[in-house]
C-alpha cells in the first residue's frame, strides 16, 4: 500500500502535484517502481515521483513526531528560517516568534488564535489546509464528480464551471462507503490466510512427528542385523531425511508465498482502516483512487488455502527390501503415490456396451515406477457423456477394491456414442478420455434352439426353420440330412448357432415371423 504514495522526504516538495495537468509529450515507456515496504510495483506518473499521490496523513504524524521531540526539526512556515514556536489555528501555519508577532500586527489576521507549539503534543491532527495547486491562495473545500478530483472555488467557476460539484462533506459518505465495501471484501481475506498459515504450522509439527516416529521404528527394526541391516537402516533414514526435506521445502514454499500475501493484505487493509478512521473527508477522496485500485488487486490475488504437501510417510518392517551383501533385509517407507499416466484400464466392456445393461471395466492404479498401487483410497473420477448430449451424463458407480483396483460401472440409457473420462487428482489416466459404441439392448430369440424344424415341432408340416430347409412330402421345415439344414443346432427364429447370441430376425423380412416359430416337444 505504500508503495503508491511519496515518502515524506518528497511530500513537502509536490503537494498538491497529483492535481496538475498533464502536458502532451512524446510516448515514452512506463516507467514502475517497487514499494520497499508492500513490494507492490507502482507506475510512475509522468510528472515522476514528484507527481505521485500525496500521503497526507504520513504528513501529519511527521508533524506530530517532530512536536513530541521538542519541535526540532520545524522551521516556520512564512520564513522559512527560524524553528517555529506557536501555530496558528486559523491558517493552520507554524511559525516562529517574529513571524508570530508580525501576524497579529496585520489586520486581516489580528484576531486569529495562537497556540504553544509545546499545548500540541497530545493533538492527534494538525496538518496543514490542502490548497488548490492552480490557485494557491484556495483551499480544496469542493469535489468535481465528473474529474473525480477536489476542487476549489476558483476551480469551479472557470475550468469546472459546468460540471457537477458539491463539497466534500455531503460526497464523502458516497465515496467513502464505496472504499468501506471493498476493505468488507479484503478483510476475509487476512482471516483466509492466517487460518492457512495454522494449518501449515500444523501440519509441518505433523511431519516432524511423524518423521520422528518412523526413524524410531526404522532403528528398532534394525537392531537385529550386523552390518547388512546397519547399512540398510541408514539408507532408509537417508530416504525418509529426502522425503522430509521435499516435503518441507514445499510446506516452507507455501508459507512463505501466503506469509508474503498476508503482509500485503494486512498492510492495504491497515492502511485503508487508517485512512477511513484518522483520515479527513478531503483526505480519503484525494487517497481514494490509490486505496481503491490496490484493493482491487489483492482481492484478486488466487491462493490455495490449502496445504499442498500431506504427511503420508509409513514404514512397512514386513515388505521385503531386496538383498544388501547376500542378506535378505525387510522394511521399506513408503510415500507412494499414484501416477496417472501410469494407470491402466482392463475389461470387455472398456469400448463397447448396450443400453439399459450395465457395463463394467476396471482401473489398475500404478506409481510412477509402474509398479501397482497396492492400496486403495484414490479418489478416482469417472465421467460418461453422450456424445450428443453432453449436459445429460450418465450416472456412475466407482467401487473400491482396497488392493490398487477400481470397478467401474455405469448404464446407458440410450444406444449412441459415449465419452468416457477417468481421472485420479485432477488428471486423466492411461487411454482417458476414449469413446464407447453402446448398442440397442440383446435382443432375445422368439424361437427354438432346435436340431431341426421336424424334431422340435413334432413333426408338423407347417412349422418353419430360419435355415431355409425343407423336407420332401410337404414339409416346410428343416430335417436331419435334408436340403437346406446346416448340420448342427440353430435357432428357428434366426438360424444363427449360437445358443447365447443375440436374435437377428428383423420384423418385416420375406419369412413372416409367425411361420419361424415352432413348437417346443
Amino acid at each position: 500500500m505504500h508503495g503508491a504514495f511519496q515518502s515524506p522526504q518528497t511530500l513537502a516538495f509536490s503537494e498538491g502535484s497529483i492535481f496538475q495537468e498533464l502536458k502532451p509529450c512524446s510516448l515514452q515507456p512506463q516507467i514502475s517502481i517497487l514499494c520497499p515496504v508492500c513490494d507492490a510495483q507502482v507506475d510512475l506518473p509522468m510528472g515522476g515521483v514528484k507527481a505521485l499521490t500525496i500521503d497526507h496523513l504520513a504528513m501529519n504524524d511527521v508533524m506530530l513526531e517532530s512536536l513530541r521531540g521538542e519541535g526540532q526539526g520545524l522551521v516556520c512556515d512564512l520564513c522559512s528560517d527560524r524553528e517555529v514556536e506557536k501555530r496558528c489555528q486559523t491558517c493552520k501555519a507554524n511559525l516562529c516568534h517574529f513571524c508570530c508577532q508580525a501576524h497579529r500586527r496585520q489586520r486581516k489576521t489580528t484576531h486569529h488564535t495562537m497556540v504553544d507549539l509545546k499545548d500540541l503534543k497530545g493533538y492527534s491532527q494538525i496538518g496543514k489546509p490542502i490548497l488548490c495547486p492552480a490557485h494557491p491562495a484556495e483551499e480544496l473545500r469542493l469535489f468535481c464528480e465528473l474529474c473525480d478530483r477536489p476542487v476549489c472555488r476558483d476551480c469551479v467557476v472557470g475550468e469546472h464551471r459546468e460540471h457537477p460539484c458539491d463539497f466534500t462533506s455531503n460526497v464523502i459518505h458516497k465515496h467513502g462507503d464505496s472504499v468501506r465495501e471493498l476493505l468488507k471484501g479484503t478483510q476475509p481475506h487476512v482471516e483466509a490466510l492466517e487460518e492457512a498459515l495454522d494449518q501449515i504450522k500444523r501440519i509441518n509439527s505433523a511431519l516432524q512427528e511423524r518423521v520422528e516416529a518412523v526413524a524410531a521404528d526404522v532403528r528398532t527394526f534394525s537392531e537385529g542385523y550386523i552390518k547388512a541391516i546397519k547399512e540398510h537402516r541408514d539408507k532408509l533414514l537417508k530416504q525418509l531425511e529426502d522425503i522430509r526435506v521435499h516435503k518441507e521445502n514445499s510446506l516452507q514454499l507455501q508459507k512463505a508465498q501466503l506469509e508474503q500475501l498476508l503482509a500485503d493484505m494486512r498492510t492495504g487493509v491497515e492502511f485503508t482502516e487508517h485512512l477511513l478512521t484518522s483520515g479527513s473527508d478531503l483526505e480519503i477522496l484525494i487517497t481514494k483512487g490509490v486505496v481503491v485500485d490496490r484493493l482491487r488487486k489483492l482481492n484478486e490475488v488466487e491462493y490455495s488455502a490449502r496445504p499442498k504437501v500431506n504427511d503420508k510417510i509409513c514404514f512397512s518392517p514386513k515388505e521385503k527390501a531386496g538383498l544388501c551383501h547376500g542378506y535378505e533385509v525387510y522394511g521399506t517407507i513408503n510415500t507412494k503415490e499414484v501416477d496417472p499416466a501410469k494407470c491402466v484400464l482392463q475389461g470387455e466392456d472398456l469400448h463397447k456396451a448396450r443400453e439399459k445393461q450395465t457395463a463394467s471395466f476396471t482401473l489398475l492404479c500404478k506409481d510412477a515406477m509402474g509398479e501397482s498401487m497396492g492400496r486403495g483410497g484414490d479418489n478416482v473420477q469417472v465421467a460418461v457423456v453422450p456424445k450428443d448430449k453432453k449436459d445429460s451424463p450418465v450416472r456412475t458407480m466407482v467401487q473400491d477394491n482396497k488392493d490398487g483396483t477400481y470397478c467401474v460401472s455405469y448404464t446407458p440409457k440410450e444406444p449412441g456414442i459415449y465419452t468416457v473420462w477417468v481421472c485420479i487428482k485432477e488428471q486423466h489416466v492411461q487411454g482417458s478420455p476414449f469413446t464407447v459404441t453402446v448398442r440397442r439392448k440383446h435382443r432375445l430369440h422368439t424361437g427354438i434352439f432346435h436340431c431341426c424344424t421336424f424334431c422340435s415341432s413334432g413333426g408338423q408340416k407347417t412349422a418353419r426353420c430360419a435355415c431355409g430347409g425343407t423336407m420332401p412330402g410337404g414339409y416346410l421345415g428343416c430335417g436331419h440330412g435334408h436340403k437346406g439344414h446346416p448340420g448342427r443346432p440353430h435357432w428357428s427364429c434366426c438360424g444363427k448357432f449360437n445358443e447365447k447370441s443375440e436374435c437377428t430376425w428383423v420384423g418385416g423380412q420375406s419369412t413372416p415371423r409367425s411361420l419361424l416359430r415352432t413348437v417346443a416337444l
